[in-house]
């Protein structure tokens, strides 16, 4: 979904409190008939949930607060978010994880187990498909996360690669946990909120780890992630049990962790400084280009191995033409796709993400530059409605970040 969720939440809700109600109702159910919905849809409904499309579901964009002050109240105490529209998988086998380094850019053999890493899914072109979280929860076994708007994509192409492999002897296999719901709870109370319903020692699970474990009674891939920047876990619950879990959660934290939408999780990912697939990282966009430099193993970027590798590893040699880069600026807050300038007037590259952020209360926004316009207080213009408005290039996270790590 191409522009800023904030944007499409801020329109939403004037739209409908402008519209006649009725009519914004017909409108609303109209186009509810062909969207999926989650196990909790009627929950998000009972507790205020603003439904919208999204990705082929029916997502909350926002509960009765506003994006504004879910966004701050993430940092502050903890959001739940209902993120059960991504699609989980695993796939097992004795090669599964040379399989999975023929698609991906990260080291995964060099994975302990029960530990994992952001990747990149790469074309050969050295091109984004996807990026994915990834847990090596064995040497057999490998839990990955991918995207709910590039789920028909990324299953082909999984799919197309392991005929191949297969077909050479190879052994892989995969399930899609379509039985799975997954929860995101997020923010300081995320770790003593779920210490309560687990019997299992919390504060030794690290950043990037993952263990299955029981919670609330129920049986769980826990992975200490998230997409706010914040400290906090993503689980996935069987479907039968994940309306249960988030209601504990809930009750737990006396009310200060609140149900989220997918307003304030765009603002907080943009603060955050990560990307969207679909804004700032596309199948023509490399990991290099991205700032996903980190992500690449050292030993594959020795070896290459992977889709792209040729084009990646030259990048990686020679620099990228474009870069990544975070923003603020004055005026209106800059929207996907607002033209970026140097101060006289030539053109320099484009925002993709960008809105007003809740927690610094200043415009940020991130896009890309011509490498060698990336630096930190290289002075720009950014054009909002035709209009130039005065910009600099930020580093990125613009609000620290909190991730539980070994002190």
């Amino acid at each position: 979904m191409r522009g800023s969720l904030w944007h499409l939440g801020q329109s939403i809700t004037r739209r409908v409190a402008q519209a006649d109600k009725k009519a914004a109702a017909r409108r609303f159910f109209a186009s509810e008939a062909d969207l999926k919905k989650t196990v909790l849809y009627d929950f998000h409904v009972a507790h205020g949930g603003k439904m919208v499309p999204f990705a082929g579901w029916s997502m909350p964009i926002q509960y009765k607060d506003s994006i504004m002050d879910s966004t701050v109240n993430c940092r502050q105490n903890g959001s739940l978010f209902d993120v059960s529209h991504m699609c989980g998988l695993s796939l097992k086998g004795k090669d599964c994880v040379p399989f999975l380094e023929k698609l991906v850019i990260a080291d995964v053999a060099g994975l302990a187990p029960g530990t994992g890493t952001l990747t990149v899914f790469t074309n050969e072109k050295g091109g984004a498909i996807d990026d994915s979280v990834i847990t090596k929860v064995k040497d057999d076994h490998i839990y990955l996360v991918v995207n709910a708007g590039c789920r028909d994509k990324d299953l082909a192409h999984i799919e197309e690669h392991m005929k191949a492999f297969k077909s050479k002897g190879g052994d892989v296999s995969w399930h899609i946990h379509d039985e799975r719901s997954l929860l995101a709870l997020q923010g300081p109370l995320a770790a003593p909120v779920l210490q309560h319903l687990t019997k299992e020692d919390l504060s030794k699970l690290y950043f990037g780890e993952f263990r299955i474990m029981y919670i609330n009674g129920a049986l769980c891939f826990l992975t200490r992630t998230g997409y706010t920047g914040e400290d906090g876990f993503e689980i996935s619950v069987p479907s039968e049990n994940a309306v249960d879990l988030a209601k504990a959660i809930l009750e737990k934290s006396g009310g200060k962790v609140r149900l989220t939408g997918l307003g304030a999780r765009d603002s907080l990912r943009l603060e955050a400084g990560l990307c969207l697939y679909g804004n700032d990282m596309e199948q023509h966009i490399t990991p290099v280009e991205a700032g996903l430099t980190w992500a690449i193993g050292k030993r594959r970027r020795a070896e290459g191995g992977f889709l792209g590798a040729e084009v990646i590893l030259k990048q990686l040699e020679e620099g990228p033409s474009i870069r990544r880069v975070g923003f603020t600026s004055n005026g209106p807050p800059p929207r996907s796709h607002s033209e970026i300038q140097d101060e006289k007037g030539n053109n320099i590259g484009e925002i993709t993400s960008g809105g007003f952020s809740p927690c610094l209360k200043k415009n940020i926004a991130m896009g890309y530059v011509k490498s060698g316009l990336h630096k930190a207080g290289t002075k720009a213009k950014i054009l909002v409605r035709g209009k130039a408005y005065d910009g600099v290039v930020t580093k990125m996270p613009f609000v620290p970040t909190k991730y539980y790590k070994p002190s």
